[in-house]
């Protein structure tokens, strides 16, 4: 048996065999997809990333399943988390806890203003990992979780006590998104946004267990049209960012920062660090001791301004640099970059979108590496806007004359439910003979009048006939992407 790493997953292999770099944007500016291990699209948005115990964890709600805000018949998908050695090469560890049930979809599915915003921090003195989660089905507007162990399963706890808007009534718009905060002294702290105040960031003590608020509020930090704060320390001045002004769902708007001596103030006025945050909203900064250095890690979410299918969204992520002053310095949107210094090699680079329908189809060509059954064929590729018909996928044998036409191998369905709105790996069986150095043309295509396929497409590294194409009219001519490929892969055994 073979099997073709070059043309399976070169974002993985590469990776592996170089020294990892992070990399938020192609060459020419363009946003670029993250994977895990498996070559699926990393499907985690508005969480944050944490450090424990020298394992990267990446929390952050899935949209996998369908989640589409405002529509009343979307289910919730849940809460996810991957773990990582490098902030490249990225594991998926699954659900934080089971989110399928009735109880769950009740509370947040598409009925409801949702559950977002999933951050955890660990309590020394019970070793416990304490997730907190905003949702809008009770007065807090925050459900609280523990667990043995940073990627769960988590144990819902008793609700929250926030003193913040505690007297108003329950499954409203009380309190919003939220960050988790760990003083030197091991003191936990809530940064929230109030809605009762048209978006106003607030801070709250918490217990000494982090289940809940202890009743200690600040003043407004802001005065309203925030949302997003992210609260850290760093050379004992206190920084709180934020979204400026706030925008849910929006690629590109502002973030703003304020300092102080105490988390509860009083706080200074407020910088813009960022007019668009990098494509994005502001999600977090993570604060992060690697050997002797401390990064204070930004992120934002790189949302398609309120598209059907969010889990298409990418990432920006990216260490804050300070002044010596003490104050941050602008944003540059950095392409890539190193938690560690030197100069590393950039993986391959691909970006999932959804373009095919019954009235365009997409080809790729490749290239036999060996004779024999082609056993295995792997395409990354998703679904948005609830297609009706299946996707369809034809294999052909390349005839060299101009007066034959390509001969015609095997069609195989994908049925539409068994693709998700997240770019993952599908893979099929096709059980055709194949020649070494003979190419081949697949051909996908569908008849859904509604809504669309996607795949991941990026570009290939070096000169070669194996590229992609597109057609707008039902497959009656392809327009060559010469530089162009989608994400697949093959077995030949």
């Amino acid at each position: 048996m073979m099997k073709f790493c070059p043309l399976f997953f070169l974002i993985l292999c590469f990776s592996i065999i170089s020294k990892a770099q992070v990399t938020n944007f192609s060459a020419t500016g363009k946003q670029l997809t993250r994977f895990d291990i498996l070559g699926n699209a990393v499907d985690a948005h508005d969480g944050e990333i944490a450090l424990f115990n020298g394992t990267y964890y990446l929390y952050g709600t899935s949209y996998d399943c369908g989640f589409e805000w405002n529509k009343k018949t979307a289910p919730f998908c849940g809460f996810k988390t991957y773990s990582s050695k490098d902030m490249v090469n990225w594991k998926d560890e699954g659900f934080l806890f089971d989110a399928k049930n009735p109880l769950w979809q009740s509370r947040c599915d598409g009925k409801t203003y949702g559950c977002f915003r999933p951050h955890v921090i660990y309590n020394k003195k019970n070793k416990n990992y304490v997730l907190w989660i905003n949702v809008y089905d009770n007065v807090s507007g925050y459900r609280v979780f523990t667990s043995k162990s940073p990627i769960g399963p988590f144990i819902e706890a008793d609700e929250p006590k926030i003193a913040v808007n505690s007297k108003m009534p329950a499954a409203g718009l009380n309190n919003g998104d939220h960050d988790l905060f760990i003083d030197d002294d091991g003191t936990g702290y809530l940064a929230l946004t109030d809605w009762r105040t048209k978006g106003s960031i607030i801070v709250e003590q918490l217990t000494e267990d982090y289940l809940s608020g202890n009743g200690k509020v600040s003043s407004p930090v802001t005065e309203g049209k925030t949302e997003a704060p992210a609260l850290f320390k760093r050379n004992d001045i206190y920084y709180i960012t934020y979204s400026d002004p706030n925008c849910g769902y929006c690629s590109g708007t502002g973030t703003s920062y304020k300092t102080a001596k105490s988390p509860f103030g009083p706080w200074s006025a407020g910088k813009k660090i960022s007019d668009n945050s990098c494509g994005g909203q502001p999600s977090f900064v993570s604060t992060m001791k690697i050997n002797s250095e401390t990064i204070y890690l930004y992120g934002s979410d790189l949302w398609n301004n309120a598209a059907k299918n969010e889990a298409q969204a990418n990432y920006y992520w990216a260490p804050l640099s300070f002044a010596d002053d003490g104050s941050i310095n602008p944003m540059n949107c950095l392409a890539t970059f190193s938690v560690k210094k030197g100069t590393n090699a950039s993986p391959e680079a691909y970006s999932a979108s959804c373009d095919l329908n019954r009235n365009r189809q997409r080809s790729q060509i490749f290239t036999a590496g060996k004779s024999g059954n082609l056993y295995s064929f792997k395409l990354n590729t998703l679904k948005s806007g609830y297609p009706d018909a299946d996707l369809l996928l034809d294999f052909f044998e390349i005839m060299t004359s101009v007066s034959a036409k390509n001969n015609l191998l095997k069609r195989i369905a994908i049925p539409q439910d068994s693709i998700g709105w997240s770019a993952k790996t599908i893979e099929m069986h096709p059980n055709i003979n194949l020649s070494k150095g003979k190419k081949y043309l697949l051909v996908i295509s569908t008849e859904s009048s509604k809504g669309c396929y996607g795949f991941s497409i990026g570009n290939l590294l070096e000169n070669t006939t194996d590229f992609t194409s597109s057609s707008q009219d039902t497959g009656a001519s392809f327009q060559p992407e010469k530089n162009r490929k989608i994400l697949y892969s093959y077995t030949i055994k």
